[in-house]
């Protein structure tokens, strides 16, 4: 893969917070907010900030390598506000040309058999996982796409935009748990639930497709300001290439290799990068949830 000659910068702040009608005893959260530094994506800084003042906080990497925070805070507290902030500079590539335009087929034969450690995580990114089945449905799907005898970019490239084309973007009627059969029959969702399709479509297939987790630069109207917390997590898809890596697939946009990305963690579903989770002990509590993301461009620079 080739390097873009443009580099895009951004600010990211995530803040997830939680308010309790009463005060719980202890809280165990484990967040994933930090982007990966990865050949294309330079992480400047990246902080995760907790109020209250956590009892211990540790961070880890998990088994694909997503950056992760646990926190504890062990004593009475009625609210919870988890911050993630970084400055990201990212540009990204081109497909890769030759696997790229290779059969579809033949990048199914070649996973079988690729021992790399992107060719591992394919393999198991191909199987099913707690949210996303393979399925006959999603076989025949996807094979709109993917005819016989067809190279796999000009057929991925085709299957992510009949998802943008034809489902519609509607909030609100859908959660994490609506099953990816239920998406594909109602034709409509949000970002995560196109992720999970393409997901599903691509592994009932034999390819190896993994979901990914992160931001996405959005664009007020010409003549008007950024809105601050108009932005939100986004969700999109990897496909994988034997012998190249990975390609970025984001359905609800209908791109491939979209350069407005911002990648902050990768597994086989949405249940292995959830942005924020956790367990509370004590007496019964109800909670409200309020989640602001704002991805603000920093500057452009060639």
């Amino acid at each position: 893969m080739t390097r873009a000659t443009e580099v895009r910068r951004y600010e990211v702040v995530h803040r997830t917070t939680y308010r309790y009608d009463e005060p719980v005893e202890v809280g165990h959260t484990v967040a994933r907010l930090r982007p990966r530094p990865l050949p294309l994506q330079d992480v400047e800084d990246a902080v995760v900030e907790v109020e209250p003042e956590p009892t211990f906080t540790r961070e880890e990497v998990d088994a694909f390598g997503n950056l992760v925070d646990y926190v504890a805070i062990e004593r009475p507290h009625d609210h919870l506000v988890v911050t993630g902030s970084s400055h990201v500079a990212v540009s990204h590539p081109e497909p890769p040309a030759g696997a790229w335009a290779g059969l579809w087929e033949d990048a199914v034969r070649l996973t079988d058999g690729d021992r790399s450690d992107d060719g591992l995580l394919a393999r198991q990114c191909r199987l099913d996982s707690p949210r996303v089945s393979r399925h006959p449905d999603l076989a025949a799907f996807g094979t709109g796409a993917f005819r016989p005898g067809r190279p796999l970019g000009e057929a991925a490239a085709e299957l992510t935009a009949t998802i943008q084309e034809t489902f519609e973007f509607v909030p609100g009627t859908t959660d994490v748990t609506t099953p990816v059969l239920e998406v594909l029959a109602t034709r409509r969702g949000v970002c995560q639930d196109f992720a999970h399709l393409l997901v599903g479509a691509l592994r009932s297939l034999g390819l190896g497709a993994r979901y990914v987790s992160g931001y996405l630069e959005t664009e007020p109207p010409p003549g008007q300001p950024h809105f601050v917390g108009a932005d939100a997590s986004h969700a999109w898809v990897g496909v994988y290439v034997p012998g190249a890596g990975w390609v970025d697939l984001d359905p609800t946009n209908g791109l491939v290799q979209p350069d407005r990305h911002i990648t902050v963690a990768w597994g086989r579903d949405y249940t292995d990068v959830v942005p924020v989770r956790g367990v509370l002990y004590g007496p019964p509590a109800d909670q409200a949830l309020t989640i602001s993301v704002d991805v603000v461009p920093v500057a452009a620079t060639t």
